[in-house]
């Protein structure tokens, strides 16, 4: 009798897996649609970009990009979190909506733990502290110096929240002065630093690289713990002295809460899938992003953290919305 009542419970479980199997197995039966909540070029994008063409492969389905960019992404996370949960909608986004938002404003029409499931983090990307290439300028210390001497009479531009912060958290550390000026995005700031317009600026790698592999921008330090091969023998926070700024912004993807944990956990393989190509990997390093991705679970507890953290340094900076 015990040995029946065991089968007929295996059998019940396998009736009521099966439904989540069949979906999983057929995920996606149609387009998939990836929004970012960045503009075309902006560092969220271009990985977006590279991981789209390579699961639409994968999938057999078309995976477009749906730029919706501005309000700093609120408008781009309020729609994902009111899509269906079907797995067809993915958010792919950073710490911009997930952690820099929640602690400038009072209220979003999102919350960045409970309106969504958490897939991967994508990558990382430390922040670079960069002046003009012609600057006589050529370390954070003396940059610091300057700044330090010349109150007042410096600026900083930033076109992104983080950027922003990672910026603040620089004068923090240092003890300095200087004027934030605001832009659409990070690339608009950096004529504006080799005009003089900006004494500096902190950007993400992916576009410190462009800046630098064009000639346009120096990097005098890497918000990281270890320096960072494509950009060179650009100095890690420590190394220039300055081993409390050390700030990293990530990107991630998500899904609508609600969504299947057998999609979300379908997705996350097809993603590894995705991220283990040489092809990948190239392409990604090229832009100054480095993958390292995270099981859902690991994910969930890492926003979570990163809110904290970020909102400890906004708080402390005094950031608030204009």
């Amino acid at each position: 009798m015990l040995g029946r009542r065991r089968l007929v419970v295996a059998g019940a479980a396998a009736v009521l897996a099966a439904p989540a199997i069949a979906r999983a197995q057929k995920f996606p039966a149609g387009r998939v649609t990836i929004v970012v909540p960045f503009p075309a070029g902006a560092a969220t994008d271009l990985g977006a970009r590279v991981y789209s063409e390579r699961l639409s492969a994968l999938w057999g389905q078309p995976v477009v990009i749906d730029n919706k960019g501005g309000g700093n992404g609120i408008p781009a996370a309020e729609s994902v979190a009111r899509a269906k949960p079907d797995g067809l909608t993915i958010f792919a986004t950073s710490a911009m909506t997930q952690a820099v938002n929640p602690a400038i404003y009072d209220k979003l029409p999102y919350d960045p733990i409970e309106s969504f499931e958490p897939i991967t983090r994508m990558g990382t990307s430390p922040f670079v502290l960069l002046v003009d290439r012609n600057s006589p300028i050529n370390t954070a210390k003396e940059l610091t110096a300057k700044l330090k001497a010349e109150p007042g009479k410096h600026n900083y531009g930033a076109g992104a929240l983080p950027a922003r912060v990672a910026s603040e958290l620089y004068k923090m550390s240092a003890g300095v002065e200087a004027v934030y000026v605001g832009y659409k995005s990070n690339p608009q700031a950096i004529p504006d630093v080799q005009s003089g317009l900006l004494t500096f600026m902190m950007i993400d790698t992916t576009n410190a690289k462009i800046a630098i592999d064009r000639g346009a921008l120096k990097g005098l330090l890497l918000t990281d713990t270890e320096r960072y091969s494509p950009l060179g023998d650009i100095p890690t926070a420590a190394e220039a002295g300055m081993p409390d700024v050390l700030l990293t912004t990530w990107t991630g993807y998500y899904v609508p809460k609600g969504t299947p944990r057998e999609i979300v956990d379908k997705i996350n393989a097809d993603i590894r899938t995705v991220a283990a190509m040489p092809e990948t990997a190239a392409r990604l390093e090229s832009m100054g992003v480095v993958p390292r991705l995270m099981s859902p679970d690991e994910f969930a507890a890492f926003g979570r953290s990163e809110k904290e953290r970020w909102g400890s340094i906004i708080r402390r900076a005094n950031i608030k919305v204009e």
